[in-house]
């Protein structure tokens, strides 16, 4: 299992603190902290000159191999089958948009498609406006608020000959549940739908194989694993060559380049490659990168699960405090270790201020799972705080967050 004590020493963010407490990052779901790998990557980049792509000269070559690197760095990551199947760009959001345009193209009216009640809304307004636009029914995959699980057994009866399209999340940003992503892959596929995945969440938790999902698109965002805020997406070759892309005249007609619109900012693609090689060093130093990625990846989970069972067995000795999401301790494969959390008769916000005061960050509101807080019904009452472990967090915060909890439940 994984020291966070010797990795922590790598974030330099992780050594702030407010009026006098250390200041505790629990607000990983909203964005994570990055390495002095990262930063120095991004720097020095920066620092030996920046050139933009296809030039006669040193600079312009460097930029040529870092964008380069970056992408061999996510293909590892993801496994995908070569690199020009990923794609950058500003963010997963403004990726999702750009892609919904274009696959939308080959839509008519009458066609449908199925979005989930537990996506973030980047994983939703996209589809929803280009459904709009084509005239397509828009059908909608449920969850149990119960446990906050997808009701992926009614699946099925939401697909017809007439689906174009099932997006869905890889894990809930909102509640951590995890999604059986290869299970809906088979069903869309057998009826000729395309499978969209927002893994936005789940990447900083777990490994991810788009080979073995056999999704047919998956976004993610790199500031949510240690690196800088650029998007990326993972799409199958065909697709991405077949599809018609919105971009300017001079632009490649090839993936990926068809795909990366305007100036991308190479400074965080130097990042990216960082921030992937930081987690393979978690994975050890035999075996080529995406076997120590898949190993380090695995550290993380087995770390993060014990967190988490820490947190829900405590959690549960607070009065008023209520868990929403899996919160069975056999169940922690099927969740991140990501905390929807509302105190009885204290609203979210006033919860999180509290928290705020005591350098212990987290989120409260929607965190754009507008969806989720509709379902769960608490939308109108400012929604739920989240609390988002990840692996640089210790046994030592959490058992603070939950003194700092039953305080503010007892005030």
């Amino acid at each position: 299992m994984i020291d966070p004590h010797a990795l922590r020493e790598q974030f330099p963010a992780l050594q702030r603190s407010v009026d006098g407490h250390p200041a505790i990052f629990l607000d990983g779901p909203g964005g994570t902290q990055s390495p002095q790998s990262v930063i120095d990557a991004m720097t020095s980049y920066l620092k030996h000159g920046s050139s933009n792509l296809g030039g006669h000269f040193l600079t312009s070559r460097e930029t040529n191999q870092a964008t380069a690197d970056a992408r061999s760095a996510m293909m590892d990551l993801l496994n995908a089958r070569r690199p020009e199947e990923i794609v950058f760009g500003q963010n997963m959001t403004s990726l999702t948009f750009s892609i919904s345009r274009a696959i939308a193209r080959e839509w008519q009216p009458g066609d449908e498609i199925v979005v989930t009640r537990i996506d973030h809304d980047a994983n939703i307004s996209p589809w929803l406006r280009t459904a709009e636009d084509r005239g397509v029914t828009v059908r909608w995959l449920d969850f149990r608020p119960e446990d906050c699980t997808l009701a992926l057994d009614t699946l099925p009866r939401l697909l017809t000959t007439k689906t174009r399209l099932v997006a869905v999340n890889y894990a809930s940003n909102a509640v951590g549940t995890i999604t059986d992503v290869r299970r809906v892959a088979e069903m869309a596929h057998s009826v000729g739908a395309l499978v969209y995945v927002d893994a936005v969440h789940f990447a900083p938790h777990a490994a991810v194989d788009v080979q073995a999902l056999d999704c047919d698109f998956l976004a993610c965002s790199v500031y949510k694993f240690f690196g800088p805020h650029t998007g990326v997406l993972y799409g199958k070759y065909e697709l991405l060559d077949k599809l018609t892309a919105y971009k300017v005249r001079p632009a490649s007609d090839e993936p990926p380049g068809k795909w990366e619109t305007g100036t991308q900012s190479f400074e965080s693609l130097s990042g990216i490659t960082a921030a992937v090689e930081y987690l393979a060093a978690i994975g050890g130093e035999e075996g080529n990168r995406r076997s120590r990625l898949v190993k380090g990846m695995a550290a993380i989970k087995e770390y993060e699960a014990t967190l988490s069972e820490r947190f829900l067995r405590a959690a549960a000795t607070i009065p008023g405090l209520k868990v929403y999401g899996i919160t069975d301790i056999e169940a922690l494969d099927q969740r991140t270790p990501t905390f929807a959390i509302r105190l009885e008769g204290i609203s979210p916000e006033e919860t999180a201020s509290r928290l705020g005061e005591r350098g212990i960050f987290v989120w409260d509101g929607h965190y754009y799972a507008v969806a989720v807080m509709e379902r769960l019904g608490v939308l109108e009452s400012g929604g739920l705080v989240r609390i988002g472990f990840t692996h640089y967090n210790t046994f030592e915060e959490l058992d603070r967050l939950i003194e700092t909890l039953r305080e503010i439940a007892t005030i």
